[in-house]
């Protein structure tokens, strides 16, 4: 490049995320030293992809840790593995979270970080075949018949509207947590969840695989498995998009967010391998470089939100 050209393109500027210990945070009235190196401060909350994938944790990462901004920030990382969004602002098992959004003890954040409702999805869609129809996500080889066209044919109807239902009162009970205090309409980023393919890959002993033991348990072809659970995939992220934008149809000012991660390419693990596949470190959980991939899709709406 010519050196004028150079002197007179724009300079992007790369920062990682700075992590802050939420404990910290709170002994510290809620000023650390590191929030005074940093230009936003941001809060994260959520399921395995904001924290721990793999066991030992080192094997893997996050999102959180792979994502780079134009503007330097400090994280304070809430989340934790297996986390549904149902559960995130518990009063018995979130109460650091709790704290940190709202009363007395609250911090003004720049922006809040979300990953969740993937859980929630695969615990619903980990319901076995004797439950009734209204209260397991997946359908029986009678209620979808001898050819199932899509993957969405192997979804129960009855099911997917129990489990609407249930994630639009937890989503709105979680928007309404966050304007109980003074991080009203503080913007809230939530995200999609990429396609996965079901396989025999856990995170370690006792800890998965997820979606592999729903597929077996309802009789579904091995040829299909995929097809589902994309299936799932994308009712949760048009869920999620509903969601916001209702909140957004009642209040323009909500500053509610949705990354789809859908259209970062990962490259699926092998419907057969046991171990680490593509980019995934497991069945459900990226490796590093796919994490990697991942966090190029927050850059620009996390970016935008922060200026």
């Amino acid at each position: 490049m010519p050196l004028r050209d150079l002197l007179l393109s724009p300079v992007t500027a790369s920062h990682r995320l700075t992590f802050v210990d939420p404990v910290r945070v709170l002994r510290s009235a809620g000023h650390p030293e590191e929030f005074d190196l940093v230009e936003r401060v941001l809060l994260a909350q959520g399921d395995s992809w904001f924290s721990i994938g793999a066991f030992p944790p080192g094997l893997t990462s996050n999102l959180l840790a792979q994502m780079e901004l134009t503007r330097s920030a400090a994280v304070v990382n809430c989340a934790r593995p297996g986390i549904q969004l149902a559960h995130m602002t518990d009063t018995s098992t979130q109460q650091t979270f709790r704290k940190l959004l709202t009363g007395r003890f609250a911090v003004k954040w720049d922006a809040i970080l979300f990953s969740g409702g993937g859980n929630d999805l695969i615990d619903a869609a980990s319901v076995g075949p004797n439950e009734q129809p209204q209260l397991r996500l997946l359908a029986t080889q009678a209620e979808r018949g001898a050819n199932p066209a899509s993957g969405d044919d192997y979804i129960s109807k009855p099911g997917w509207q129990t489990f609407e239902s249930h994630m639009t009162a937890v989503f709105d009970a979680l928007v309404s947590f966050r304007d109980g205090g003074i991080n009203q309409r503080v913007p809230m980023v939530f995200h999609s969840y990429s396609h996965i393919m079901p396989r025999p890959a856990p995170a370690g002993p006792g800890h998965g695989p997820w979606l592999q033991p729903a597929m077996d348990a309802f009789a579904v072809p091995t040829p299909d498995w995929l097809a589902v659970s994309a299936a799932l995939m994308d009712r949760l992220a048009d869920l999620l998009a509903r969601l916001i934008a209702a909140h957004q149809a009642a209040d323009p000012g909500c500053e509610l967010h949705l990354v789809d991660s859908r259209p970062v390419r990962l490259e699926l693990g092998d419907q057969k391998e046991t171990g680490p596949s593509g980019d995934f470190f497991n069945e459900i959980h990226p490796t590093r470089d796919g994490y990697t991939k991942l966090a190029t899709a927050w850059r620009d709406p996390v970016d935008q939100i922060l200026r």
